[in-house]
């Protein structure tokens, strides 16, 4: 049976997405990526000179399909420009849609990026927005119209796993469109934990950046998500505060 991620009608063998910036060097990113099994990268617009300057990354993983991002920006209108100026340097109108609103957590402006999505949106662009993990404006970008929302796990590059799950259970299971766990992921237990929850996907960069062996780690996240994604479909037995022994008592030597 397929099990493939849908996103915007198309559809992708991996339910891992995964960054491209902070790695050593270009040899490991590329490396990683590979071992990772992954379709998507993301690539920050900031880092990408049309020049030439900078954008080996695009050179060295021709093949991949790129998903810029609107890193850094602070205001809808500098998500908004960042984003047409991806369409036209990548020729592709997807999105991945940062509107940071504080420098110090790296947590969303909600309100900007509402209004980004709804622009983004009604300019063609397949918008997939990092958000935090709020079921109300999960559901709110969904309605207009996003193809998939990105809840945060933890704070970005935090490593700290996923600071509520009661939350990302309860986007998951209302979510009309995929979502993607983005953000504060440090190993592969993290990943399971996300699609065990129901996440469509996980988005990871600096856990596999900066790990001691990158393209280890990167094998390990697409391993832990094919697993995850596994269990969620095969269900989980009930937690139970008493023990229940898998064997039958009766007929036990002496009774």
């Amino acid at each position: 049976m397929s099990d493939s991620l849908i996103i915007a009608g198309e559809s992708l063998s991996s339910r891992l997405l995964l960054g491209t910036a902070g790695y050593p060097n270009q040899r490991i990113m590329r490396e990683a990526v590979h071992a990772s099994g992954c379709d998507i990268v993301t690539v920050s617009m900031r880092r990408v000179s049309l020049q030439g300057h900078g954008s080996d990354t695009l050179d060295l993983l021709s093949g991949y399909r790129f998903l810029p991002n609107t890193a850094g920006c602070e205001t809808a209108r500098d998500a908004i420009l960042t984003a047409e100026l991806a369409r036209e340097a990548l020729d592709t109108n997807w999105v991945k849609l940062e509107v940071i609103g504080d420098r110090e957590t790296l947590y969303p402006d909600a309100g900007e990026l509402i209004e980004a999505t709804r622009q983004l949106v009604d300019l063609g662009f397949i918008v997939l927005p990092y958000c935090s993990d709020d079921p109300v404006l999960c559901q709110r970008l969904a309605d207009l119209g996003a193809a998939a929302v990105m809840p945060m796990g933890s704070l970005i590059g935090s490593g700290m796993g996923i600071a509520n799950p009661a939350n990302l259970e309860l986007i998951c299971r209302r979510s009309p469109v995929p979502v993607i766990v983005d953000a504060g992921i440090g190993t592969a237990s993290d990943a399971v934990i996300a699609m065990e929850l129901g996440a469509s996907a996980v988005l990871l960069n600096t856990a596999v950046s900066r790990a001691d062996d990158p393209v280890a780690m990167a094998g390990a996240m697409r391993h832990a998500v094919e697993a995850g994604r596994l269990a969620w479909r095969a269900g989980r037995i009930p937690r139970r505060g008493r023990a229940e022994p898998s064997s039958p008592q009766l007929g036990l030597v002496g009774s």
